[in-house]
């Protein structure tokens, strides 16, 4: 079933590129093509496109970059590409020259994919804060006012590197929170990248009283066990929350789910026994699912990531059709649920209609 699907996607995948290639080469092509040319230009489109394949599977730094970048500029030449198409076609109904429509179409289609590239990468690396202010029932505890600052889907590997990970770090700690929580997906998927680009020792940096907190997420992943990830964290002063629940100082609970797709997850209602029912409780739990349950269970905040807001258009009309809350802040009874798009990204280093973002949450118990 597997290499089925396989072989389907590469199909697909290669339909794709050959459609994009033709265009491009016939909206480029001198007007006396040469041979030469042509051939230049097929072995260009050919190595570029099987970039990302042949950099997944040999995990050569070089070939994974451009890979990333290539599915940048393969997504937005998808949306571009055939508007290019049509407009060329109409033209022809017009008495513009053939081959001059053909040129500007490829000369326009290119200005406007780097323009687009520009801009997703600019609102990728550019995180911006997102404020929400909320109120919740204080039960036994003598807080009147919490701030939190939040962060989900940082994606600390090979392009959201170092650089990336001391703009959190110190934007984070502008914020001036009491806690720090961050609800997966912190490293891509191998953990040896993290530590090689030191951003264990960078995120040691991030200090709140309260402490800093960490449920994983489902790229928190690598061929090693999931107790090295904890200890490479836990090593930073992230405490990891593993289908934990942790008091704050007798004021509030804190409640770290392991992912959705971990098969070893306990249920909500197991890690809520015990839990005092007087004091405030925040729930960390990587994706978003499961409100109505949250609600039930008494749970007063909870926090997630995962969906990146779809990260490019139309994603988010996808996430927004499987999610309850794919983005932002919903109340259901006394459950609070804020998502946010994410810090880092995953796959192409873009995103268009979403901006990487750090959340600020002020909460005032009554």
């Amino acid at each position: 079933m597997f290499i089925l699907i396989l072989i389907s996607t590469l199909v697909v995948y290669g339909g794709l590129v050959y459609y994009i290639g033709w265009r491009g080469y016939r909206f480029l092509k001198p007007e006396s093509s040469s041979k030469r040319f042509k051939i230049i230009y097929s072995l260009v489109v050919i190595v570029v496109a099987s970039s990302f394949f042949f950099g997944v599977m040999s995990g050569i730094t070089f070939l994974q970059i451009v890979g990333a970048y290539w599915m940048a500029c393969f997504y937005l030449l998808l949306l571009l590409v055939p508007l290019a198409h049509i407009t060329v076609i109409l033209l022809r109904r017009t008495r513009l020259p053939r081959h001059k429509t053909q040129r500007w179409a490829g000369v326009v289609t290119l200005v406007l994919m780097v323009s687009f590239l520009g801009y997703g990468i600019f609102n990728a690396y550019s995180p911006v804060v997102e404020s929400y202010e909320i109120k919740i029932d204080k039960g036994d505890s003598s807080l009147d006012s919490l701030s939190i600052a939040m962060a989900a889907d940082t994606h600390f590997g090979l392009l959201s590197g170092k650089g990336h990970a001391e703009r959190f770090v110190k934007e984070m700690n502008n914020l001036n929170a009491d806690i720090i929580l961050l609800p997966g997906d912190i490293i891509d998927d191998d953990l040896q990248i993290f530590l090689d680009h030191n951003i264990d020792q960078i995120l040691s940096e991030l200090h709140a009283p309260y402490g800093v907190y960490a449920s994983l997420g489902n790229h928190d992943k690598h061929e090693g066990t999931m107790q090295e990830i904890i200890d490479a964290l836990e090593n930073s002063g992230i405490q990891v929350l593993y289908d934990e629940t942790e008091g704050i100082q007798g004021q509030f609970t804190l409640i770290g789910r392991k992912d959705k797709i971990d098969p070893n997850r306990l249920p909500l209602e197991q890690l809520m026994d015990g839990v005092d029912p007087n004091l405030p409780a925040i729930l960390i739990d990587h994706q978003p699912y499961d409100l109505d349950i949250a609600q039930q269970e008494g749970i007063d905040l909870m926090i997630s990531g995962h969906t990146h807001r779809g990260q490019v258009f139309p994603g988010s009309l996808i996430t927004d059709a499987i999610y309850e809350n794919d983005y932002g802040y919903l109340q259901k009874e006394q459950l609070h649920s804020i998502v946010t798009s994410g810090f880092g990204f995953w796959g192409p280093p873009i995103r268009i209609g979403t901006r990487s973002e750090l959340v600020k949450i002020d909460i005032t118990f009554e």
